[in-house]
């Protein structure tokens, strides 16, 4: 049987994650409330944000600033899109 989490980002009963995606308690946070659909989503929206502000991921900012994202993203008031930012068409 499929585990399935009560999202905090979509709001619903959805799919739970298979792995936690980070080490930790932040990982775990992660595993225990967010689903597939919303991990997806989140990964699109790393994606944009590294290539929109040209980061490095294996910088220590870069990923400190991706983890602070990240947190924002599912239990704060939702990740700002970057300056100047138009969606694709």
């Amino acid at each position: 049987m499929t585990r399935t989490v009560f999202c905090i980002r979509l709001q619903q009963e959805l799919e739970a994650l298979d792995f936690a995606p980070l080490p930790g308690e932040l990982g775990k946070r992660i595993f225990d409330q967010v689903s597939k659909r919303a991990w997806s989503e989140w990964l699109a929206h790393q994606t944009m944000l590294i290539n929109e502000n040209r980061l490095s991921p294996i910088e220590p900012k870069a990923r400190a600033f991706l983890r602070g994202e990240l947190e924002k993203y599912f239990f704060g008031d939702g990740a700002a899109l970057p300056e100047g930012y138009t969606p694709p068409a």
